[in-house]
């Protein structure tokens, strides 16, 4: 979840560091550092808080060389504080770290450390790692076996950076288990390290991706990959297609108003190159489906984190009705603890923006090792969860940037459609008649999409009337259930509002009650299979004195005389209506937080990727 950037070469390091962990404030921290080796000294500057407190102490205290590593931290050991942040030297003065992750013998390293009269400087675990180097050095062993000695001894998933006076023309890096990516970018006479593309996208396109238990040497002029074992490893080279620009706000406040907005563009490329509307088929080449291999899956898990995992709800729904395949949505945190029942007929389906979320990766692993196929939905191109698949659906989103997802939300919405349309058709469980009726309907997403962000007016005018609020309540049932729980996280994530996100059937059976003039009530009210019943939910919480905010479908009388506000969208066929209805509760959620002054791209305390468990 924190950011590393690193350089060698011939340029001034510090601020090719500085832009690109500017490029990665969406990650979340709460401090930032850099060192570079000058002469023969290494030059190190940390600030706590944010970034612009880091350019503003080296304005003041400039430092200049190369190599040079730089970090944005997020706190796991210690307080955020200038002692804390790092890069961290060693006692000799002539080694340093940056690390991502968590040491989890951290305590058991420090007390041996302790013993030989080490001295630390902060309370972290990460500054075990440079002081085990200095001690794996110490004999004369050469700066790169010291540091691949000490890559050995660490427990946990981990990625470490070192760079030394000793050997100045060097940067080591290492990833140590499913911990954040490790992303080497090659130039003429110069390369890069950094833990995501964005951070060096405007220097190079050609990169290597570190895998786990990996460890390049890195120089001006070459990259060498082994293993932690010392086996060596031809690194595959890859060409990134990203475009920089994506990465600015342009005409929008936030990253997030951005985000939101650019998913008509985003579902639209989720379905281009996807779908034969003439012969009404869907084609996902990078899953690796055959009949034969559909055939035998007889039961699919989903497994993911946060937003993602309530994307899998919806997915459940889609595969369930269309292909007939028994689905059980797992949150990642446990799966692995829950001793899933898993055998080579089974689907382990990871859902990650990043794909790099470490407990989503130990659910991967876990299926894994039981036998189980293991596909992933995953937004970033050559990250760890899309590299361990067996087949794998590439969101087509491009970057996000702001910590709550939301074009991350809806594509996997679009992509779980296809593969249930793909299932059926593979298995044989889908007449043609309904097979081509359900792919024609992805025709209407983009149109839908664009018409339902056209009321963002209207909804930041409800907004407004919401400002203020303490609590919410959302309610939702059938295939926009999950919707409700991410309108619900939406509002908590970026406005710090509590708010609940529960069946709407279940209202009765103690949320109803919280229910009075000072809880408003946000009913998803579609109409769909569910209608009847989400009506009856509105007369409940109008009964207790509620305010409620229906999100319905454009011309609903019913819904409009009885709610006290309404989020319309369009009429659009009930199993794509989860992609459409949860936009409203995006920017309801949005222009609260807007409304509130609040950071609405870096909320407090969270992070894009979460790297640790």
């Amino acid at each position: 979840m924190c950011g590393i950037v690193g350089y060698i070469g011939a340029r001034n390091a510090t601020p090719i560091i500085l832009g690109g962990l500017k490029k990665l404030e969406y990650r979340g921290y709460d401090s930032a550092g850099v060192a570079v080796i000058h002469g023969n000294q290494i030059e190190v500057r940390r600030e706590a808080g944010k970034l612009s407190q880091l350019v503003d102490l080296i304005g003041k205290s400039p430092i200049d060389g190369a190599p040079g590593i730089g970090h944005t931290r997020w706190a796991t050991h210690g307080a955020p504080s200038a002692k804390n942040a790092h890069p961290h030297l060693g006692n000799s003065g002539k080694m340093v770290v940056v690390h991502n992750g968590i040491v989890e013998n951290f305590l058991e390293l420090k007390a041996e450390l302790d013993g030989e009269g080490i001295t630390f400087n902060s309370d972290t675990d990460t500054e075990t790692i440079v002081h085990l180097a200095e001690c794996q050095r110490a004999g004369g062993t050469s700066f790169e076996e010291a540091a691949r000695r000490t890559f050995k001894r660490i427990h946990g998933a981990n990625v470490v950076v070192l760079i030394s006076t000793d050997e100045p023309d060097k940067i080591i890096a290492a990833r140590i288990g499913n911990a954040g990516g490790v992303v080497i970018g090659l130039g003429e006479g110069e390369n890069f390290i950094a833990s995501d593309i964005p951070a060096i996208l405007e220097h190079t396109r050609r990169v290597i991706f570190l895998e786990s238990r990996q460890m390049a040497v890195v120089t001006k002029d070459s990259v060498e990959l082994t293993t932690l074992d010392g086996q060596k490893i031809t690194p595959e080279i890859h060409s990134i297609a990203y475009d920089a620009v994506s990465a600015e706000k342009g005409e929008y406040r936030h990253f997030m108003q951005k985000e939101i907005h650019e998913q008509v563009r985003a579902l639209t490329d989720t379905v281009a190159g996807r779908v034969d509307f003439q012969e009404g088929r869907i084609r996902l080449p990078e899953l690796k489906l055959t009949s034969e291999l559909a055939k035998r899956i007889q039961r699919i898990y989903i497994t993911a984190c946060g937003t993602a995992a309530y994307a899998g709800m919806v997915g459940k729904y889609l595969i369930e009705k269309i292909a007939r395949i028994p689905v059980e949505v797992v949150i990642a945190s446990e799966f692995r603890y829950s001793d899933p029942i898993v055998d080579e007929n089974t689907v382990v389906m990871a859902i990650s923006q990043s794909g790099e979320t470490a407990d989503t990766l130990a659910a991967m692993e876990e299926g894994r090792k039981k036998g189980a196929i293991i596909w992933s939905i995953v937004n970033a191109i050559g990250s760890q969860a899309m590299r361990v698949s067996d087949g794998t659906i590439s969101m087509q989103t491009g970057p996000e940037i702001g910590v709550a997802s939301t074009k991350a939300f809806t594509a996997p919405l679009v992509d779980q459609y296809m593969l249930a349309i793909l299932l059926a058709d593979l298995r044989g469980t889908l007449d043609e008649k309904t097979r081509k009726e359900l792919v024609a309907d992805l025709r209407l997403i983009p149109d839908v999409a664009g018409r339902t962000l056209d009321t963002e007016s209207q909804v930041e005018k409800i907004a407004y009337e919401l400002k203020d609020i303490s609590g919410c309540l959302y309610l939702g049932r059938g295939i926009n259930m999950p919707i409700a729980y991410e309108g619900a996280l939406k509002l908590k994530e970026i406005s710090y509002v509590h708010a609940e996100g529960y069946p709407a059937g279940e209202m009765k059976h103690g949320p109803i009650a919280l229910i009075d003039e000072e809880m408003p009530v946000i009913c998803l009210a579609l109409q769909d299979p569910w209608h009847e019943k989400m009506i009856s939910q509105i007369q409940q919480a109008k009964a207790r004195g509620g305010t409620v905010i229906a999100v319905a479908t454009e011309g609903d009388q019913l819904v409009a005389d009885m709610a006290d506000h309404v989020l319309w969208i369009p009429k659009i066929p009930w199993m794509l209506s989860p992609i459409i209805s949860v936009f409203p509760l995006q920017m309801l959620a949005y222009h609260i937080a807007a409304i509130r002054g609040l950071d609405v791209d870096q909320p407090r305390n969270l992070a894009k990727s979460v790297t640790v468990e």
